[in-house]
């Protein structure tokens, strides 16, 4: 069976799935891909000057009209329809105007998301020979960011662009930096302790400078020597901290810990839950999800909701569980990164979530007929709209990957959610 045809406006039912062949700014529907809901679609569709659309066979609740049982007058548009029309218009407008707003709030935290990489890159190359000041750095970059994280009342967590893939140490760095503290926030922590857990995460891997740059970026699997050496990174890091008497000592343990599990399985030291106080298990947590979603081999790599359903299902007796629970509920079900299909067929990428709205993120839909930089980025609380089920990237069609760009390497920033 074919998957779609060119049918006549007449041929039209309620529960089709079209596709209209003009341009994204002639006509009144927010998008140009959609499910017939209510006969004044049809009518609306009829008066678009054009005489005939695609229909999705395969997404369509039920087939055309055979060409025989149709009516081939089209009535003069209704006083109703007139309204409908123009209330459309209305909509289609203040949408346009409400993806603008959103483009300007992902692009406002973007530049910010970039000054705070590059705040990571100066301190991370000052470490070794002026670790004063690199310190003093960090300490700036993560008072501001707490700043933010504690008195904007409306936190949106946005998605960000690709990192550089031979800059993965700041980008890892300052995600990991960024949900603990999130999540440090979620738990009711002080401020001094959201800060701590903040700096500790910023420097979590630096010991890995220690480790030669040809061990670190194997293809193949590591001997058993290069693993040991490469599991000594967080006393390596440190010993390199030492260096600098203005680092926290509080902020110590949970650098040495981020890799150390409850029961005992972690390293370097073997560690158990006793032993391990809740800044080196929250790292611990928030480092394992990210290295899911990024690991060394990005053929391995798992989506955002993946390395939730992940870190919850396999790491009951490796983590702490509490932890795990508030990152799922503070993500969502659809974190920033994830692919996903629509209810109404389409595909998405969710670029956005409301920290007080978790299950209506904003999404970037794929429609073939409007410009990449115009793609709809919609409100799903708002459209009614649902999502039926996340995808790994690679089983999107050619040209959809490449409209909606997913993510390699996912990056969270927050941002506040301007009001005009």
């Amino acid at each position: 069976m074919k998957k779609s045809c060119k049918v006549s406006v007449h041929q039209l039912q309620v529960g089709n799935f079209v596709r209209l062949p003009v341009a994204w700014k002639d006509h009144p529907f927010l998008f140009s891909s959609f499910h017939i809901k209510q006969a004044a679609q049809i009518e609306l569709i009829k008066n678009l000057g054009i005489e005939h659309v695609i229909v999705d066979l395969e997404r369509s609740e039920i087939a055309p009209l055979n060409p025989e049982a149709v009516n081939p007058i089209t009535l003069p548009p209704s006083p109703e329809l007139h309204d409908l029309k123009n209330d459309m218009d209305i909509y289609k407008a203040e949408q346009i105007e409400v993806q603008k707003k959103l483009r300007r709030d992902i692009h406002k935290t973007e530049q910010n998301f970039t000054r705070s990489v590059a705040m990571m890159r100066s301190l991370i190359s000052k470490l070794r020979n002026r670790p004063l000041n690199a310190v003093d750095d960090a300490k700036v970059l993560i008072h501001s960011m707490v700043e933010q994280l504690l008195t904007s009342d409306n936190l949106v967590l946005h998605l960000m662009s690709d990192a550089k893939q031979d800059e993965s140490i700041y980008y890892h760095s300052l995600n990991v930096s960024i949900l603990s503290m999130l999540i440090a926030k979620e738990m009711e922590w002080d401020r001094s302790e959201i800060e701590l857990v903040g700096l500790s995460a910023l420097f979590h891997d630096v010991g890995k400078l220690k480790v030669p740059p040809q061990i670190l970026k194997k293809t193949t699997p590591w001997s058993a020597p290069e693993l040991n050496f490469i599991k000594q990174h967080p006393l390596l890091g440190v010993d390199l901290l030492k260096l600098a008497e203005n680092f926290p000592e509080a902020a110590l343990p949970a650098i040495i810990n981020h890799h150390e599990f409850l029961d005992g399985s972690g390293y370097p030291k073997g560690l158990k839950e006793a032993d391990l106080d809740k800044m080196s298990q929250l790292l611990a947590v928030v480092n394992e999800y990210d290295s899911l979603c990024y690991p060394s081999n990005q053929g391995k790599a798992r989506m955002p909701y993946a390395a939730l359903g992940h870190l919850y299902k396999q790491y009951k007796t490796k983590l702490n569980q509490e932890y795990i629970g508030k990152m799922i509920k503070m993500l969502g079900i659809y974190p920033p990164g994830s692919v996903v299909e629509l209810s109404s067929g389409q595909y998405a990428m969710v670029m956005s979530v409301n920290l007080q709205k978790l299950l209506c993120p904003k999404i970037l839909v794929y429609d073939a007929l409007v410009p990449k930089d115009q793609a709809p980025i919609v409100d799903l609380e708002v459209e009614g709209i649902s999502i039926v089920r996340c995808l790994p990237a690679a089983a999107l069609p050619e040209k959809v990957h490449e409209y909606l760009n997913p993510r390699e390497r996912v990056s969270y920033y927050f941002g506040g959610e301007s009001r005009k």
